[in-house]
């Protein structure tokens, strides 16, 4: 058996249960698809959430609301940040400690200044546990789309549980399609032919995710 013997017998054995009479391309197809995979309660599906992140290579913390502002300065100080992009509506509390220089998400600014700046905070919408996948929106919170492309650093700050999803399909329930979703899934990477992984090519060499919530 061939190759093209082989695809049109799964086309067959695909098409096996299908009416002569159906009409596919006038009639809507019925698309029963799973919401989530499993049934998990809250806690499980956060832990999924960052079991999957981490495998996807970000860096993932956790912390109480009342911690987030001194957790924040300790990972820009490790990093060595000397200059963070803060969206226009960050919550000023998040950097209050933070002794880096504050550049703030303008439209003006050009790739090459942005490319000089060492890191950037953000908020987020939405977290899916299933696919360890961050998405912004371009929200007043997470600012212009290039502040998250250019930069090399990028900390993402998701609050548990109110922005924590199990599957895309739920995702996508919550997001507006006019705005500019980006979606995330662990720091910008890609290979080529021989799998070398090569980081920080489309976007930030490290991205760390802090899951907050709780007092």
């Amino acid at each position: 058996m061939n190759s093209r013997e082989r695809i049109l017998g799964r086309v067959r054995r695909a098409l096996a249960d299908v009416p002569d009479d159906a009409r596919p391309y006038e009639e809507a197809v019925a698309r029963d698809y799973l919401r989530e995979h499993g049934r998990r309660s809250v806690p499980e599906t956060v832990d999924l959430l960052a079991e999957n992140l981490a495998d996807y290579r970000a860096i993932v913390h956790r912390c109480a609301d009342g911690e987030l502002p001194e957790l924040l300065r300790r990972l820009l100080a490790a990093h060595g940040s000397r200059s963070v992009v803060v969206p226009p509506e960050l919550p000023p509390g998040w950097l209050e400690t933070v002794d880096a220089t504050r550049v703030q998400d303008r439209a003006a600014s050009t790739p090459h200044e942005l490319d000089r700046i060492d890191s950037v905070v953000t908020g987020c919408a939405v977290a899916v546990a299933e696919t360890g996948t961050i998405v912004l929106d371009g929200s007043p919170d997470q600012g212009r789309r290039r502040i998250t492309l250019v930069p090399d650093h990028h900390i993402c700050v998701v609050r548990v549980p109110d922005q924590v999803v199990s599957s895309v399909p739920e995702a996508l329930g919550r997001l507006d399609p006019k705005r500019p979703l980006t979606w995330i899934s662990g720091p910008s990477a890609t290979s080529d032919i021989e799998l070398d992984r090569v980081e920080g090519v489309h976007g930030p060499r490290t991205l760390e995710v802090v899951l907050v919530g709780g007092s």
